[in-house]
């Protein structure tokens, strides 16, 4: 069965048009606008409404009746074309953007452009559902900038599979920076920047088997991940510090507010071990792909990047999944000695976590395994590809 493989990322490549109307509509406003921001409604009351913008503000406007508002659809690049709406049209939850009055003393909208929360759900669900249908991801094995062919290990532990990724001149190449795996972050790159040990999503035209895919979009980055002992902590500094099992080397991580921190349940993290080494779980009787899961995709959007940006953490089932619900942890819930694995930005002796998954001592048995389901899980869901939770 078909799941998302990874999550902050993801239906990523989807995100580009919501990117494009709101670069689109942020053209047709003249380039000398007063001033203007972009964020999600969180109240309104009667002719004020609350944004809160992709800064972290929190801004109140006044709409007058003279204010003119447009619903730009997603993916529609034509303000022109844009439907008037009325104020009593928007509720929180739809994303704006907000062109001020330079000549109201209080801060007065002159204009608002809006994409319609369910408008933007109901794009990302499509997207989701392409991105299970034609879409994977994994980890770069190979790749020849030559002759257009990567080759991508996909899933972790006995579900681990290569599929052979075909780049032609028309596929979109995007790569995420390397402190960042926000799609608003990245940029096109060539074929040749992609290297072995790349995470990498991709959606495209599979064969039947799914062994092939041609390229219609590609995501890659590279990022650095780390297995081992915790052997510092400093709240103060919002560091911790691991000595990698791989290097024998201390690591100083830093921990930022966007760090996605979660501690695996102890039985949790042992069907996971038992299900990457191809195993029964002793406790329990069930393998991983026995155990139900409850839910659909989470919504959780990301708010920078554009109108409609939300790539957010969107898991499409199978250990990805099981990884995005594991209960949630600060710094301070860490213990020194305690076994942590993690995504990070690339460093020798100084990263910035992006994913700290905790509780994860039965994983390090197989460690390679494990490597590739941390991996795989660090750029979210949205590919389709084989994860070690389905088959």
């Amino acid at each position: 069965m078909k799941s998302g493989n990874w999550n902050r990322c993801a239906v990523a490549m989807g995100r580009l048009l919501l990117l494009v109307a709101l670069a689109a509509a942020c053209n047709k406003l003249n380039a000398q606008a007063p001033a203007r921001f972009v964020g999600t409604i969180t109240a309104s009351s009667g002719n004020t409404i609350t944004v809160k913008t992709d800064a972290g503000d929190s801004k109140q406007v006044e709409v007058p009746s003279t204010a003119v508002i447009k619903r730009l659809e997603p993916g529609q690049k034509d303000l022109s074309a844009a439907a008037t709406i009325q104020l009593t049209d928007l509720a929180a939850g739809d994303r704006v953007l907000v062109k001020l009055d330079p000549n109201s003393a209080t801060p007065q909208a002159l204009q608002i452009v809006a994409m319609k929360k369910t408008d933007i759900a109901q794009r990302q669900q499509k997207e989701e559902e392409e991105w299970q249908r034609n879409g994977t991801g994994g980890l770069v094995k190979s790749v020849d900038p030559a002759s257009g062919v990567v080759l991508l290990t996909t899933g972790a532990g006995p579900t681990a599979k290569t599929v052979t990724v075909r780049v032609g001149k028309d596929a979109v190449l995007k790569r995420y920076a390397s402190n960042s795996v926000h799609f608003a972050d990245a940029q096109p790159a060539p074929l040749s920047a992609i290297h072995p040990g790349d995470q990498f999503q991709v959606l495209g035209k599979k064969n039947a088997d799914g062994t092939e895919i041609t390229a219609a979009q590609v995501v890659s980055g590279s990022f650095r991940n780390v297995s081992g002992l915790v052997t510092a902590i400093d709240t103060s500094a919002s560091t911790l510090t691991v000595k990698d099992l791989a290097t024998k080397k201390s690591v100083t991580v830093h921990i930022t507010p966007d760090a996605d921190m979660r501690r695996l349940p102890d039985m949790m993290a042992r069907m996971i071990a038992a299900r990457l080494k191809g195993g029964v779980p002793s406790a329990g009787g069930a393998t991983m792909a026995a155990r139900p899961q409850s839910g659909g995709a989470q919504g959780g959007y990301e708010q920078n990047g554009g109108m409609g940006a939300g790539q957010g953490r969107r898991t499409g089932g199978g250990m990805s999944q099981i990884l995005d619900r594991a209960p949630a942890v600060q710094l301070g819930d860490l213990k020194k000695g305690e076994a942590v694995m993690l995504v990070s930005t690339e460093g020798a002796n100084d990263v910035t976590a992006i994913k700290l998954l905790a509780g994860v001592e039965p994983l390090l048995e197989s460690p390679d395994a494990s490597r590739d389901l941390l991996a795989n899980w660090s750029m979210g869901s949205g590919g389709g590809g084989e994860d070690a939770g389905t088959q």
